[in-house]
């Protein structure tokens, strides 16, 4: 398993943060969003999931992951 941190933009919430969680779970990653920090913690599977994959899982979900 990889483990990664996103920083990501636009989150402000609870609503944003089951947002986030749940839509990296649908694509078989596990993911802990930091409000304070802005941050989202993601462990997945590097022989089924790829970086790119779950950028767009995020910002399908309406928020920015900046590099």
């Amino acid at each position: 398993m990889k483990n990664i941190l996103l920083n990501v933009e636009g989150m402000s919430c609870a609503h944003c943060v089951n947002s986030i969680e749940g839509a990296l779970k649908e694509i078989g990653a596990n993911g802990k969003v930091d409000l304070a920090n802005g941050t989202v913690a993601v462990e997945f599977d590097e022989s089924k999931l790829t970086l790119p994959v779950i950028k767009e899982a995020i910002e399908e979900q309406g928020y920015d992951v900046a590099e």
